[in-house]
């Protein structure tokens, strides 16, 4: 089982910044909205890697954590270049499932180029389902704090 050093508080919100490549880009000189998703991936194996759970070490100790869905809504194109701000959070979590959210905005000027949903589920090595609390009361207590604070 796994433990968290402090689980009596909730690390701050997490954020990612990302700067858009050239190889990023599309024929209209924007960035495919396909690297949308990949960014989405990134923020959250770092947003892991903040609240003290690392995904590599959660693999190696039995833990799989797979989506089950994502969704993201383009609200303006980012260019190569640009750097984006992505804004992390639980939105929910139920033992056995957790829905995080993302936001991205453009670090200079604060506008708001995408929204974004994913879901996931916990699993064993064999790919079986479980309750997160089985594997670590304190990753679980941690993700239902941020869950609720989200709710506030």
């Amino acid at each position: 089982m796994l433990t968290l050093e402090k689980t009596d508080s909730l690390p701050a919100p997490a954020t990612y910044l990302r700067k858009a490549n050239y190889y990023e880009t599309d024929k209209m000189g924007i960035i495919h909205h396909s690297n949308t998703i990949r960014w989405m991936e990134e923020a959250r194996i770092d947003f892991l890697e903040q609240i003290g759970w690392g995904y590599k070490k959660l693999e190696d100790d039995g833990l799989m954590i797979p989506v089950t869905e994502v969704s993201c809504r383009y609200k303006s194109p980012v260019r190569f270049g640009d750097t984006v701000r992505i804004s992390v959070r639980v939105s929910a979590y139920q033992g056995v499932r957790m829905t995080i959210d993302y936001r991205i905005t453009d670090l200079s000027t604060g506008s708001l180029r995408a929204t974004g949903r994913s879901g996931h589920c916990f699993c064993n090595r064999e790919g079986r389902p479980i309750r997160l609390k089985k594997f670590s009361e304190d990753f679980d207590r941690l993700l239902s704090g941020l869950a609720r604070a989200e709710a506030d």
